[in-house]
């Protein structure tokens, strides 16, 4: 039971002192110094009290210690995204932070990409990885880079770095936008998501080369949701083509893969 740890740490998260919060609450001072010391049991409609104070779910304050979450966690709870408040199951991030306890941007290069998939929820795991810190992104938030490959969002080349902001409500995610999926089956793949999780409880992907047809995914087979920020590549991006000649090679491709596999079927 944490409820009286937590209910100071977040009195003291907001730089309030306990005349501010009993005050606010309606209550006497040395009642909720009982509270807090864990000399006194509160009762249901305190519970309540609190839960609508610090917009955190009761289940929340009396089962989770707040003050081993990280800052983005603990930002993610703030918001209302509360596992008890949403319903669903609760997506722990392991995460790391630097020696003034800011959250690190972990790398996933290509050794790793395969034991992320298995990995990424493992602290050890993630303990291992290569750290760095970007000083324009948010502390509030966390990020995390990955090695793409392929060419299916060219003009964001093979072997590109990309780093994402880690999304913990998926209904939430932004629609027609490009993000880091972790998938049960295909690994890590980067895509511009449609998000249809409300109605159909799925994700459209869709590459930005028209070459690659969109396909539809159902939440079950997704692990993890990163929202694109940036990219990082070695390769300059290629020159747009005017509209119509890339139509006419793109018209010219199609007859080719017709052509090939006209010839197979035969």
């Amino acid at each position: 039971m944490f409820f009286s740890s937590n209910i100071k740490f977040l009195r003291k998260r907001r730089g309030r002192t306990q005349d501010d919060v009993a005050h606010a609450l309606g209550m006497k001072r040395p009642t909720l110094s009982g509270y807090e010391n864990n000399v006194a049991e509160p009762g249901i409609s305190s519970l309540m009290t609190f839960s609508k104070y610090y917009n955190i779910a009761i289940d929340t304050l009396i089962k989770v210690d707040l003050s081993l979450l990280s800052e983005s966690q603990l930002s993610q709870v703030e918001k209302g995204y509360d596992v008890y408040v949403g319903g669903g199951n609760i997506r722990v991030l392991a995460t790391t932070v630097n020696s003034d306890n800011d959250e690190n941007i972990e790398l996933v290069n290509e050794k790793a990409m395969a034991g992320y998939t298995r990995g990424f929820a493992d602290p050890e795991f993630i303990r291992v990885l290569p750290t760095f810190q970007l000083p324009f992104l948010s502390k509030d938030r966390k990020y995390r880079t990955f090695r793409i490959k392929g060419d299916s969002m060219l003009p964001i080349t093979d072997g590109s770095w990309v780093t994402g902001e880690f999304v913990q409500n998926w209904r939430l995610a932004r629609n027609n936008f490009p993000h880091i999926i972790l998938t049960l089956d295909d690994g890590i793949v980067f895509k511009v998501i449609e998000n249809h999780i409300e109605k159909e409880g799925l994700l459209r992907f869709i590459s930005l080369n028209p070459l690659y047809e969109p396909y539809d995914m159902h939440v079950n087979q997704i692990k993890e949701m990163w929202k694109f920020v940036h990219y990082i590549s070695s390769e300059m991006p290629e020159p747009n083509l005017p509209k119509e000649k890339m139509a006419d090679e793109i018209h010219q491709l199609k007859k080719q893969v017709k052509a090939i596999q006209t010839r197979l079927n035969l």
